[in-house]
């Protein structure tokens, strides 16, 4: 008898259709799709009941998040269409990563026309990503024009919903266009708290240093989803000047404020944020803490052995110069 390891994609697919409890073992096998088996997959996927599709996509989603050797796009790209709302929301959420240009045009007809406002939200933010590969470098620049007019228009359409907005604000932050800095000054003056919030996560997105001052002022801020969202645009800015505050907030009484901070500080780098991490590392002890810490000692390292590596091939051009 065959181990399920070895199970024919035919056999797979029955299972993970029907058979309960859902074998969550076997939805690596849908990673890295044929055409032959992307269609097997998608001859069968419309008589799959909802709950099921819900439960089949959300798991893909999050096997995603933690797996980087996964690629379940394909599957993805599928779904985007699917009648339910719940699995177009978690197919986008499960492209947080992705690479692949196919997926830019359907998610912008999500953004633009679907009817449940949660997917449109979904869809700005999957849209963020490609604005960043884009700014980093890793898509032609002949992407952002879309991207951009896509995401500006949500947020400029009066009728849009604040939640929109707020996610087409967020996405747009890493956009290299003359806008972008005049609508995150305007957000962060709205007097709505919740676009404040967006405005201070663009800023952090855009990298932006002229945003510093601002960002470290709302690490005061009464409001923790605040805090938080001033530590991770500190983080991105990059700045050592945050490493005080961040220390601080470290000891702040909200645990996703304190988690932030500690992201933060793995990003920021330098002896004085590894330094605090590592006696963070000694002194805590709570667990969920303390996998933070090391996941920002973990990152810290990364960059670091990645300048090095830098200064190295620097140094080897000198010599080779003389």
């Amino acid at each position: 008898m065959k181990s399920e390891e070895q199970l024919p994609f035919a056999s797979v697919l029955d299972a993970l259709f029907t058979r309960d409890p859902l074998p969550i073992h076997l939805l690596h096998r849908l990673s890295d799709l044929t055409a032959e088996e992307l269609a097997a997959f998608q001859a069968g996927w419309t008589a799959v009941p909802t709950p099921r599709r819900r439960i089949i996509v959300r798991h893909l989603a999050d096997l995603t998040e933690d797996n980087y050797v996964v690629d379940f796009v394909p599957v993805f790209r599928d779904c985007l269409s699917d009648p339910d709302e719940q699995v177009r929301t978690a197919a986008l959420d499960g492209v947080w990563d992705a690479t692949d240009t196919r997926l830019i045009p359907p998610i912008i007809n999500l953004l633009q026309t679907d009817p449940v406002e949660d997917v449109r939200v979904a869809a700005a933010a999957a849209l963020s990503h490609f604005v960043m590969l884009v700014e980093w470098g890793q898509l032609p620049e002949r992407f952002a024009p879309p991207l951009v007019t896509a995401l500006l228009a949500e947020y400029e359409r009066a009728d849009t919903a604040v939640p929109i907005r707020r996610a087409a604000l967020e996405a747009l932050g890493a956009a290299n266009h003359p806008r972008i800095a005049a609508l995150i000054d305007e957000a962060y003056e709205s007097g709505d708290e919740g676009m404040q919030i967006s405005a201070v996560f663009a800023m952090g997105a855009s990298a932006d240093k002229r945003w510093l001052v601002t960002v470290l002022g709302e690490m005061d801020s009464p409001n923790p989803e605040m805090r938080a969202e001033a530590a991770r645009a500190s983080g991105h800015l990059g700045s050592s000047d945050a490493v005080a505050y961040l220390e601080r907030l470290i000891a702040d009484e909200d645990i996703e404020v304190q988690l932030a901070a500690i992201e933060a500080l793995g990003r920021i780098g330098g002896d004085a944020a590894h330094n605090l991490l590592l006696r963070l590392a000694e002194e805590e002890e709570d667990d969920e803490l303390l996998d933070a810490v090391d996941e920002a000692l973990e990152e810290l390292s990364l960059f670091a052995g990645e300048f090095k590596f830098l200064d190295f091939d620097e140094d080897e051009d000198e010599e080779g110069d003389q």
